[in-house]
């Protein structure tokens, strides 16, 4: 049977165990995160960029209740984390998805351990949080650059006549 993109959502015991497969394998584990509430080509760039810089590369997804703690709004996430996974796992650069309760992707940058740490520029690479932690053993903490005047608030701001 055909593995299926939706079976590159995973929990975080599948996610350690799938690292530590590929890493065995010698391949370069990549993880980042974030809200991904509308997808937009910002995103996919971001993905793309972060994905060569390995083999494997891992997506943790905030779930809806950290989302609203982290005072987006009132109405966010628009999409639920399902479906915010569901189409990250779409995405040919994704080799797997975890939806993540914690205020911080910490415990899953543990978990994980990977090898390369990226989030979007709008970090810096001091502020990332388990950039420390990565590069303690030996891994690497990217920030790469945003698309300029893509973002999920500006399209949301459009979307609204903002």
């Amino acid at each position: 049977m055909t593995e299926t993109k939706q079976a590159h959502i995973v929990d975080l015991v599948t996610a350690q165990r799938l690292a530590h497969v590929w890493r065995l394998k010698s391949d370069r584990v990549v993880f980042t995160n974030g809200v991904f509430d509308i997808l937009h080509r910002g995103h996919v760039t971001y993905l793309e960029q972060a994905a060569a810089l390995g083999h494997r590369l891992v997506v943790g997804v905030n779930s809806d209740a950290s989302v609203k703690r982290l005072g987006k709004g009132d109405d966010r996430p628009l999409n639920t984390e399902q479906d915010r996974a569901h189409v990250l796992a779409a995405l040919r650069c994704v080799d797997a998805v975890v939806v993540f309760d914690q205020d911080t992707p910490m415990e899953l940058i543990q978990a994980i351990g990977p090898d390369v740490l990226v989030k979007g520029g709008d970090w810096t690479v001091d502020k990332i949080v388990g950039g420390e932690y990565v590069r303690n053993y030996g891994g690497e903490v990217v920030s790469l650059p945003l698309v300029e005047g893509l973002s999920t608030t500006a399209l949301v701001n459009k979307i609204r006549g903002k």
